[in-house]
């Protein structure tokens, strides 16, 4: 079915960033799985494409798309090459970018934005602590009032961009006794005196993507780095959640669509008993059922990006667009492994690395249990 949510601009705007994946990754990303990180080049060219700073405005180095749907075709365009790059470069200018356009003040645009903006600065968001997963009203993490500082302790995991981020937005307490109603958000700045990374984590897949644990060890924050009202951090999260989860919702589909297209030209290919894999009644009826699966997906989450481009997109139906979408994704790459064969087992195929790469969708921006829970409360049950 044709997609009908992109004008000729939008179209326009894809060739770059196709020409942007093809010269600047697609070449290395062998590399950056073996090292283990994104080089910080990518970053340096995706600033210079005006890519990093879509919905930020000129005067601070931004190129003031004011539509999301130019976000949503640079994810598409990312997770196609790679679901570890959509995570990285996705969480520092689709997911921490409301938060530092919507939040700061004129004079904190002008220190953080610039840079942001030209990949000089990469950004993280740190929420998820070791003993608190997916709830974010029970984070330990504190921040108490000294003076002309605010002293954080605690700790982070699971952090994208933790190795290498110049930029991390955290969340600590600053009510001790309560629970949603006393978080702030403050931005804490590589180099500051208390503030240590732990170990690059060793995940199952996206190697490529640099996550790792942080640590705040009585880090002094300097007062004009809280960003938004104090307490009021888990209404801003919350608001902001609805981006993160369709912008899941937009990587995880079209990383699914990638892997689908190579499993249909090896099954166009690859011959057993003397004809064509793909010629086998069952392939043909499993290929056929996740095309159709797929393109169902896509004019959902096609849907949910019209709708948040216009601002109306619901915490719901983005928690159904990152619900669906991630299972099936793992569904999808699941398939197509078992349709590879041997082959598909093999880290050199980029089917295996995606089968890999996939299963943490169901996990993050709100594990799939949590968004059923979303989708059943605001049907009154």
């Amino acid at each position: 079915m044709q997609r009908t949510i992109y004008t000729d601009a939008h179209r326009q705007f894809r060739q770059a960033c196709q020409q942007f994946v093809a010269r600047a990754v697609t070449p290395n990303q062998e590399r950056f799985i073996e090292d283990r990180r994104i080089d910080v080049e990518v970053w340096l060219e995706a600033g210079r494409q005006g890519f990093l700073g879509l919905n930020v405005a000129e005067e601070y180095g931004g190129s003031a798309a004011g539509d999301y749907r130019y976000n949503a075709v640079l994810l598409e365009e990312l997770a196609t090459s790679s679901a570890a790059l959509a995570s990285c470069l996705g969480v520092h200018f689709d997911v921490v970018a409301p938060y530092l356009t919507d939040l700061t003040t004129d004079e904190q645009k002008q220190r953080w934005l610039p840079r942001f903006c030209s990949g000089e600065s990469v950004a993280a968001i740190a929420l998820t602590e070791p003993e608190g997963g997916s709830d974010l009203a029970a984070l330990r993490t504190s921040a108490r009032l000294d003076g002309d500082a605010w002293v954080i302790n605690g700790a982070k995991t699971f952090i994208t961009n933790g190795t290498s981020a110049d930029l991390v937005i955290v969340a600590a307490r600053t009510e001790p006794g309560s629970r949603s109603k006393g978080i702030t958000l403050f931005v804490v700045e590589s180099g500051a005196t208390g503030f240590t990374r732990g170990r690059k984590l060793d995940k199952v897949g996206q190697a490529e993507s640099d996550t790792s644990e942080l640590f705040f060890d009585d880090l002094r924050v300097p007062l004009e780095n809280m960003i938004g009202e104090r307490s009021k951090g888990f209404g801003y999260l919350m608001q902001r959640l609805t981006q993160e989860r369709l912008g899941s919702a937009v990587s995880n589909t079209a990383h699914a669509r990638a892997a689908l297209s190579d499993t249909l030209a090896w099954v166009r290919e690859r011959r057993a008993f003397g004809v064509a894999v793909g010629s086998f009644q069952h392939n043909k009826f499993v290929v056929a059922d996740l095309v159709t699966e797929l393109d169902v997906t896509q004019a959902f989450v096609d849907q949910a990006v019209t709708a948040h481009a216009g601002g109306q997109l619901s915490a719901t139906d983005a928690a159904k667009a990152k619900l669906w979408s991630s299972e099936v994704q793992n569904r999808v790459v699941d398939a197509c492994v078992q349709l590879w064969g041997g082959y598909g087992y093999m880290k050199e195929y980029r089917v295996a690395r995606a089968w890999m790469d996939a299963r943490v969708s169901r996990i993050w921006a709100g594990t799939s249990e949590i968004m059923r829970e979303v989708i059943g409360r605001d049907l009154g049950l």
